[in-house]
């Protein structure tokens, strides 16, 4: 096979490399997720529904691998996937993240592959930086008590944004079933955030009964997390999607989402509500990028419950992968691989 005279290359950053361009904060996830929720309701975008790759003998709710494609326009247009992975008991039995990823750029002009970079931190915080900023139009103003439950690396990420962005906080409750593993969430939030109060709860229930915002991080395969747990003008991101009753979705004042199309499938509990006729398109309040543009209201009182359902959309990985590729560039930052060298 002949070599093209004209041999193209690819640029790859590593965790390492992200993190040196800023990615271990929040910020730029923050601004990046705007931009692409603002792409989101301008229908700037072209988003097949990622298909979810499982085989036998990976049976719990968190072993797959998810496609997750897009095409984002604007001035910067780009296309890309994050190709996810994830087992269970990758921490347990081989001391290993839960998920791991990549995150695969192409350009819009020729199709050409133009970067391969780590997707796991971009995955986490982009995510923690949807909960941030729905937080700031959902949450009440001023709110000082947060509940984490989950104190894994996605919890993590989610803390540290909440934590950078809002100063108003001043309690975190945090719990995980395994005692030891919130000590030592606690001991390294502590180091981070001294002058925050990290109170490790009993149970969940008390957790959540003390928050003002609720975060779950959890790998539940059933909801856990009823109504009446929540106390008025309470927010619920609810990040692992399947933790939270029926019956939140039906009481709550308002449910948004971050896409309608994504988060109505694969039996999570939206679609199991919709299949059961307890929930529809027109009983949802908003997708979150309407409320980002203000085309919705967020929240209208302090008393008002809102349940927010980020299902995760390739279009929050690919504009912050988007963000990265072009500061790298500018910085020099990163490895150069030939594509046929």
């Amino acid at each position: 096979m002949t070599t093209p005279t004209n041999s193209p290359d690819l640029l790859y950053l590593s965790r390492n490399d992200l993190i040196e361009l800023g990615g271990g904060h929040s910020q730029p996830y923050v601004d990046a997720i705007i931009d692409g929720l603002t792409a989101h309701v301008r229908r700037d975008y072209v988003q097949p529904l990622k298909p979810y790759l499982r085989w036998p003998g990976a049976d719990h709710i968190a072993d797959r691998i998810i496609a997750m494609p897009c095409y984002l326009g604007g001035e910067q247009a780009i296309a890309g996937l994050k190709w996810i992975g994830s087992r269970q008991h990758n921490p347990a039995r081989f001391g290993l993240e839960r998920a791991s990823a990549i995150v695969v750029l192409n350009d819009a002009q020729t199709n050409y592959p133009i970067a391969i970079m780590e997707g796991g931190l971009i995955s986490g915080m982009r995510t923690a930086a949807i909960t941030a900023v729905a937080t700031r139009d959902l949450a009440r103003s001023g709110f000082t008590d947060v509940a984490g439950i989950g104190c894994g690396p996605v919890a993590r990420m989610q803390m540290q944004t909440l934590l950078e962005q809002f100063p108003s906080i001043e309690r975190l409750h945090l719990f995980d079933l395994s005692s030891a593993a919130a000590d030592t969430f606690i001991a390294e939030l502590a180091g981070r955030f001294p002058s925050i109060a990290l109170l490790k709860a009993d149970s969940a229930e008390a957790a959540v009964r003390a928050a003002d915002v609720i975060v779950t991080c959890t790998v539940a395969d059933a909801p856990y997390l009823p109504y009446d747990w929540l106390k008025p003008g309470a927010f619920v991101s609810n990040v692992s999607i399947m933790d939270v009753h029926k019956e939140v979705y039906e009481r709550a004042d308002k449910v948004v989402v971050d896409d309608w199309e994504q988060s109505n499938r694969e039996k999570k509990i939206i679609n199991q509500l919709v299949l059961e006729g307890r929930f529809s398109r027109e009983r949802l309040h908003a997708e979150l990028g309407e409320i980002v543009v203000g085309d919705k209201p967020g929240r209208e009182n302090d008393r008002e419950i809102i349940l927010l359902n980020p299902m995760g959309m390739a279009l929050d990985d690919i504009v912050c992968a988007r963000h990265f590729y072009h500061l790298a560039r500018e910085r020099g930052i990163g490895t150069q691989l030939p594509l046929y060298g």
